[in-house]
């Protein structure tokens, strides 16, 4: 049973930083892409950063050089760490796998609320 949980969210001012965790469970990073999606209110919802089974990662331009995602094996870990966060960024952030033994389904976590004051 594949599960994705997300925790890290909150509301910070401009400038300031955050960090979000995401817990799963039900798969492996071994063979499987893992990563970061949001969505702002009135928007659809876009990629921020994702990490595929290499350890390639493919980062958004709108926060590449601030945002950086690493993924922890042993602990089940997926982290994204959010610097020079800006009114833009506020968003819900879902994380997200891509399992390629479940036939390449996609899943979602409930998401995470991310509130940055100007």
């Amino acid at each position: 049973h594949v599960q994705l949980v997300e925790s890290g969210g909150g509301l910070v001012q401009a400038g300031g930083s955050l960090r979000l965790s995401c817990a799963f469970s039900g798969f492996t990073l071994d063979y499987n892409a893992i990563g970061w999606f949001r969505q702002a209110p009135g928007k659809e919802r876009e990629l921020v950063a994702t990490i595929a089974e290499n350890g390639a990662t493919n980062v958004a331009d709108s926060v590449r050089g601030r945002f950086a995602i690493s993924r922890d094996h042993s602990q089940n870990m997926v982290y994204l760490q959010m610097n020079s966060l800006t009114p833009e960024d506020t968003a819900v952030y879902y994380c997200y796998a891509k399992i390629r033994d479940k036939g390449g389904a996609q899943y979602w976590g409930s998401g995470t609320l991310v509130n940055v004051s100007s």
